[in-house]
């Protein structure tokens, strides 16, 4: 099976898990990734995407093999066409390029959304006349790291404007088959910010403390944007949360940050995002353990070779020793769990500070 996508570890090793030889193209080839991959080519999946370099990565590692499909993960949110042509070479696992185009497109997602009654932030292609009160964005932008406080931008090709709402961040990891649709569960999220990208995305912890009927009520609004939009296989919906309110801010149509908070010792995500894509569903969501909260551990400065380090076993994403990690750059993820939420952040917060003291930090 192919992967690609700006990091491909944890498809990867659950693709492992679920029975499937994993080829991997993407962006860091870390150590776990490269245990977990059968074959690995690493690929620059810097935006834009050169697509000619893709594809002749993905027929290096399909040479002489006989490869089920492709899984398509994060990279792909502005080049619906890219993954057309992938589509054409080998069978596309995933949302149609036309869903994902529909849903990355920020004005035609906002008028989905309204045309289905799923509240949404107000979204423009114009700069606001009061920039206090909204955002700048990057059309197909991914992980926070292309949202800024719109007064530090302007109007250009590939960026729109959307309004500040209240919430507290919370995503839902969504299964569809293209008719049905199945929430896995509820995390809530939060952001690393640092000084040039202020919401950059930090962790997760699940699950999320949702009451019943906000629960229905978010998943219902899922399910009427997927009326028009038929989602498959895995994918995440971002909402911001404000009491009893929400809105809908995004669907990213592919499988997203959260899932290895997801992935359960029985069932392998991979092959459930498979199954899913070729029409079967589970009858029920995976059991969980307890709770788990997952983090992503940035430098705070360059590194110019990251030392030979004994990894935790609750790390992943590990950089290979004299790797050269910019400023801002992800070094690794971490990962805890606990009886409760807070148990788990907390535990997790412990465990970052590990992490930074044996890799980021000058001895």
């Amino acid at each position: 099976m192919l992967i690609a996508a700006a990091s491909g570890r944890a498809l990867a090793a659950s693709a492992r898990r679920g029975g499937f030889v994993p080829l991997v193209a993407d962006r860091f080839g870390d150590l776990d990734t490269l245990e977990a991959a059968v074959d690995h080519v690493r690929a620059d999946m810097a935006r834009p995407i050169d697509g000619d370099r893709l594809m002749a990565a993905l027929e290096t590692l399909a040479k002489g093999r006989d490869c089920l499909g492709i899984v398509c993960g994060s990279g792909f949110e502005d080049r619906a066409d890219l993954l057309t042509r992938i589509g054409v070479r080998w069978p596309l696992l995933g949302n149609a390029p036309d869903t994902v185009s529909t849903l990355k497109d920020p004005i035609a997602f906002a008028r989905l959304c309204s045309d289905v009654g799923v509240p949404h932030p107000e979204t423009s292609l114009t700069p606001p006349i009061d920039a206090a009160d909204w955002l700048i964005k990057r059309i197909g932008g991914s992980g926070g790291w292309h949202i800024r406080p719109a007064g530090d931008g302007k109007a250009g090709p590939g960026i729109y404007f959307q309004r500040r709402v209240a919430g507290v961040p919370v995503s839902a990891l969504v299964l569809g088959d293209g008719k049905r649709l199945m929430v896995l569960g509820f995390s809530a999220q939060w952001a690393a910010p640092a000084a040039r990208y202020p919401y950059r995305y930090g962790g997760a912890v699940r699950p999320a403390a949702l009451d019943a009927s906000l629960r229905a009520a978010t998943e219902a609004a899922i399910a009427r944007v997927a009326a028009r939009a038929p989602l498959v296989g895995l994918n995440s919906a971002d909402f911001l949360i404000d009491g009893n309110d929400f809105h809908l801010l995004e669907i990213n149509p592919r499988p997203g940050a959260t899932f290895d908070l997801f992935e359960s010792k029985d069932v392998s995500l991979f092959e459930l995002h498979v199954d899913a894509c070729n029409g079967r569903l589970p009858k029920q969501p995976p059991v969980l353990d307890g709770c788990m909260a997952s983090a992503i551990i940035y430098a705070d400065r360059a590194i110019a070779a990251v030392p030979a380090v004994a990894w935790p076993d609750w790390t992943a994403d590990r950089p290979v020793a004299g790797s050269r990690i910019d400023r801002d750059e992800p070094v690794c993820s971490a990962f805890a769990h606990g009886r409760t939420a807070e148990a788990a952040k907390w535990l997790l917060d412990e465990r970052c500070e590990v992490v930074r003291s044996l890799a980021v930090r000058p001895p």
